[in-house]
């Protein structure tokens, strides 16, 4: 796949519908025979739209202006480029939880959490938020985090967490004004009630700071887990993770290697199993329990279409 066709793909499957500026300039992106030269001599990793684009809004950039932002782009290259090749894509966007609370109010209490790629640690709070599917509301407090649900009854408790830690190769920090600026600067530009969510967010964990090691997902992790308390179901997590990966399967060894539950929120194609179709053309995550997908979910844990026929416990 070209730089051109991802910035394509982007437009056309994650932003359409979601955020119209970024649509707009990834179908800018695609077209621009200079800045696609420029992301080009970027390792492909770093290539990726939602980094650039990020990138641009936290030097100050403007992202809801195509021309303005081509002329921006050009001018402070170097600079862009520099941003890109340090930083990655940590957007922790606490409202995944919402997609993954069906699974963790299901498991066996109390609840030991570790979060792979955990960046500031926010996802390691399922039981301080409050969620809302539809008409049911669970927990109380904010965040908020709203979800459509489909095809299954939504949890009536929150998970009981006696234990949580987050594990990342550059952990952020809710307390360090820079690190919560990049997470500010990774929420799409139209997505105020996402900006005020990361601000509900960044409070609950200031209140309780989540324990963050910096590590490697795969040689790190079994010296993590290592760390539960007894007594408690170990549950490694991750959400929108494992394409960062130098070897997922490597990862998917270690993961099954521990006396863990695995829940994880990744792309379909990660799964190795047949899925029957998702519910629109627009791009989808699939929620899986110790390997077995169950649900389809939108990526900022929007809604949650369940598919699986089994018992979760």
């Amino acid at each position: 796949m070209t730089v051109a066709d991802v910035y394509v793909e982007f437009g056309a499957r994650e932003a359409r519908d979601v955020s119209p500026s970024y649509e707009r300039l990834a179908y800018q992106v695609a077209s621009d025979r200079e800045l696609l030269d420029r992301l080009a001599g970027l390792p492909e990793p770093k290539r990726q739209p939602n980094l650039l684009f990020a990138v641009v809004r936290l030097l100050g950039g403007p992202v809801t202006d195509p021309a303005g932002f081509r002329a921006f782009a050009l001018e402070r290259w170097d600079e862009i480029a520099a941003q890109m090749l340090v930083r990655a894509t940590q957007t922790n966007e606490a409202g995944r939880t919402a997609a993954l609370l069906p699974v963790l109010a299901a498991l066996p209490q109390p609840l030991a959490l570790i979060d792979v790629g955990a960046s500031a640690g926010l996802c390691l709070f399922p039981d301080r938020y409050a969620y809302r599917y539809g008409a049911r509301t669970v927990g109380a407090g904010l965040p908020l985090l709203d979800c459509t649900a489909t095809g299954f009854t939504t949890p009536t408790r929150l998970p009981r967490v006696v234990w949580r830690a987050g594990l990342d190769l550059n952990p952020l920090d809710v307390t360090d004004p820079d690190d919560v600026a990049w997470l500010d600067a990774l929420i799409w530009p139209e997505h105020t009630h996402r900006r005020e969510r990361l601000r509900q967010a960044v409070a609950v964990a200031r209140a309780d700071p989540p324990y963050l090691v910096r590590g490697d997902a795969v040689t790190d992790l079994p010296a993590l887990a290592a760390q539960a308390p007894a007594g408690a179901t170990l549950v490694v997590f991750h959400t929108s993770m494992v394409y960062q990966l130098p070897d997922p399967q490597a990862f998917a060894d270690v993961v099954r290697s521990l006396p863990a539950r695995w829940v994880a929120v990744e792309d379909p194609a990660l799964t190795g199993a047949a899925l029957p179709a998702p519910p629109s053309d627009a791009l989808y995550n699939v929620l899986s329990l110790d390997g077995v997908p169950l649900a389809w979910v939108r990526g900022h844990g929007q809604s949650v279409t369940w598919f699986a026929q089994d018992s979760l416990t």
